[in-house]
């Protein structure tokens, strides 16, 4: 099987100053999200991951949340217009890592907008969240994008949180997990599992069953080990308090 790669990028000095969209601003501690961020990573390399370095944008207070810059499926990546034109600077490093990697880029043009976060992939359906940092246009241009590879683009509401996958993730079988009060439209997706805390509803699949996850979610953990899979837990407190969680620090490179 080959190597999992990853994308990940350091966290800011300024990482305190990161836009707030739902929750209200409290102190981070930096050296303690610095500290975090090396054990996701460490975490990532244990799983047997690849881990790819985005040069550090220290004038983007929200670089770290990587995920937001690019959509990747096959061998293409989109790179994401962001929705808040603050964190448009971060996408050209992204980009020309990704794409030192082999990837074939395209690029989400104006008008459209779109964050990597608001995109889950599940199988060969590429769910959409719209109405917050990602707009109509930005979906269709991801769906021309991504039709000729045979996947799917299907829009789903968001203005509960502030991404899609803010709200939800998906279980390596499929079924797509979140946190029922803060998921616009749990019907639209076939399959779904309520589970019981927020930080509960994000997952990165590690393989073998594991699921990394955050510390601030034990029932939830608790529930997914009942289902036969194994949590791996870590501390991303300082994260959470900037609506970031553990999909948003990793861009997943398969192959």
């Amino acid at each position: 099987m080959a190597t999992v790669r990853a994308l990940v990028r350091r966290p800011s000095p300024r990482l305190a100053e990161g836009l707030l969209t739902h929750l209200d601003r409290v102190p981070v501690d930096a050296d303690l999200a610095v500290q975090q961020w090396q054990q996701y990573v460490d975490v990532l390399t244990e799983a047997g991951w690849s881990c790819i370095e985005v040069p550090p944008a220290d004038d983007c207070p929200d670089g770290v949340f990587v995920e937001d810059t690019m959509v990747v499926y096959q061998d293409l990546a989109v790179i994401a217009r962001a929705g808040a034109d603050e964190r448009r600077p971060e996408a050209a490093e992204a980009e020309r890592t990704v794409a030192a990697q082999g990837y074939r880029i395209a690029h989400i043009t104006d008008p459209g907008t779109m964050d990597g976060g608001d995109i889950l992939k599940v199988g060969t359906t590429v769910y959409a969240g719209l109405g917050g940092r990602t707009n109509q246009a930005g979906v269709d241009q991801l769906r021309q994008y991504f039709a000729p590879l045979g996947a799917e683009v299907v829009a789903v509401p968001v203005e509960k949180v502030l991404h899609l996958k803010s709200a939800v993730t998906a279980l390596p079988d499929g079924t797509v997990i979140g946190y029922e009060p803060l998921t616009d439209n749990p019907a639209a997706f076939p399959k779904f599992l309520a589970v019981p805390e927020e930080g509960g509803a994000h997952v990165v699949l590690l393989g073998e069953d594991r699921l990394l996850m955050a510390a601030s979610a034990p029932r939830t953990a608790a529930l997914f080990r009942e289902r036969g899979y194994t949590p791996v837990v870590v501390d991303i407190s300082e994260f959470e308090k900037l609506e970031g969680c553990v999909t948003c620090l990793s861009v997943r490179l398969r192959g």
